[in-house]
């Protein structure tokens, strides 16, 4: 995976350059190799409670893409289970087992580990590209343009005072709402969709394009299942938690180019909601789908 060099570690640049929301993610997906298929990534310094699930998951892809040729092996599908909270203050070691090497496909196996014990699982699958038949579902029609609606600075700016310092935090991918921010929208609304892209520009590398849009998956796909009961995230009695996540890569695609994130409530019962997201870019080319549950428990006064 290509990684932007630092210039100047003193100052932490990038070729002159202060160092960017975006050049910190890429900087955090760059893995530390500690032995063969033995890895250590760290998490930002941060004021969470527990890692980022969008991180484990970016940084476990990375893992696995580096026992992989990436030049000719991509990750069409990857299937993960978190397990544990990860600590954010304990870096993360990867230990990566290669399932298998065929002739067109590739498995490997991740465990995420801290303290002895296992955080998070993936499970990701490279196929060599090969002709084939073409087919998709249509992008939604009638979505305004990503360059016409607010960034979330922007939207978000009369509920500040809901979500503190991370407000004023510098964000690596730039998140559009397309319907309204989450902290208005009716209990009618059964999906939503959101524009994003990587803020800032990015090096040539698929691999890192795909670990990327795997890091920002995560970041409002289960927020749809509360759409539907006229909840959010923010709510004092709403308790969240990533439970598993799959993805799959259809298309080649640019993670620093617009992409929308269709997400859709497929169904909330028994403390777990379930929601699905078809990722386009702005030709209309489906490139990635995602589906993820989560644990949903609600404290009733």
């Amino acid at each position: 995976m290509a990684i932007v060099t630092r210039d100047d570690p003193t100052t932490g640049s990038y070729y002159g350059d202060v160092v960017s929301a975006l050049d910190e993610l890429v900087r955090l997906l760059d893995l530390e190799r500690i032995e063969v298929n033995l890895f250590r990534g760290r998490s930002p310094d941060e004021n969470r409670q527990r890692v980022f699930g969008g991180q484990v998951a970016g940084q476990s892809l990375v893992a696995a893409s580096r026992t992989v040729d990436s030049t000719t092996r991509f990750v069409h599908s990857l299937h993960a289970y978190f397990l544990r909270p990860g600590d954010p203050t304990v870096p993360i070691v990867y230990e990566v087992d290669r399932i298998r090497d065929g002739r067109s496909f590739s498995t490997r196996r991740v465990v995420a580990i801290q303290n002895g014990e296992p955080i998070f699982n993936l499970q990701a699958s490279f196929h060599a590209h090969e002709p084939g038949l073409d087919h998709q579902i249509p992008m939604r029609s009638g979505v305004p343009a990503p360059d016409t609606l607010p960034d979330f600075k922007t939207r978000m700016e009369p509920h500040k005072h809901l979500i503190g310092e991370w407000y004023e935090r510098p964000r690596p991918i730039d998140l559009r709402y397309v319907s309204g921010d989450p902290f208005t929208r009716s209990g009618t609304a059964h999906g939503q969709q959101v524009w994003m892209r990587a803020d800032g520009e990015l090096p040539n590398d698929p691999v890192l394009h795909a670990c990327i849009v795997t890091y920002a998956s995560d970041m409002t796909l289960l927020d749809t299942t509360l759409l539907p009961h006229g909840l959010t995230w923010a709510d004092s009695d709403v308790q969240m938690a990533s439970l598993d996540h799959a993805m799959w890569f259809h298309r080649p695609f640019r993670a620093d180019d617009w992409l929308l994130y269709d997400q859709s409530a497929m169904s909330t019962s028994g403390s777990r909601g379930l929601a699905a997201g078809s990722i386009f870019n702005q030709s209309g080319d489906l490139v990635v789908t995602v589906v993820q549950e989560g644990l949903i428990r609600v404290k009733r006064n």
